[in-house]
């Protein structure tokens, strides 16, 4: 996978990540506690996430194992900064919520999908198994 590819791929996770956040604003985030919503959501996201980055490495495949931890640490950290950056700057959220998603001892599992991120490329590259 190019560099380019992998910044491409990640726009459209970033898309997935946007339709979970929609699909809880106007679904069932109404039915639950904030916090209990956002559970769903990460978990819901680390699944729709997996499932689109499978998808990826069957279409866009990684060369190697060094290539796809390579990939993982891109989109982790594009993640951050898109994070920190749009949600901030654009959408006006303070400092102190922003960094309250990383507080996992309160329930929050924002922290997971990242690590989700970082290991998905390599969890889900094609296994090469050598035949007799």
């Amino acid at each position: 996978m190019t560099l380019p590819r992998a910044i491409i791929c990640w726009l459209v996770l970033l898309v997935v990540a946007f339709a979970n956040g929609a699909f809880r604003a106007a679904g069932y985030g109404r039915y639950f506690d904030e916090r209990t919503a956002n559970q769903i959501s990460c978990i819901a996201g680390i699944i729709l996430l997996g499932l689109t980055i499978w998808a990826i490495g069957r279409r866009w495949p990684f060369q190697s194992p060094r290539q796809a931890w390579a990939v993982g640490v891109l989109w982790m950290v594009m993640t951050i900064v898109w994070e920190f950056g749009f949600f901030h700057f654009v959408a006006g959220h303070p400092w102190d919520e922003l960094t309250g998603n990383y507080r996992i001892w309160q329930g929050r599992l924002w922290p997971l999908v990242l690590v989700w991120l970082l290991i998905a490329p390599r969890c889900t590259m094609k296994r090469h198994v050598a035949r007799a």
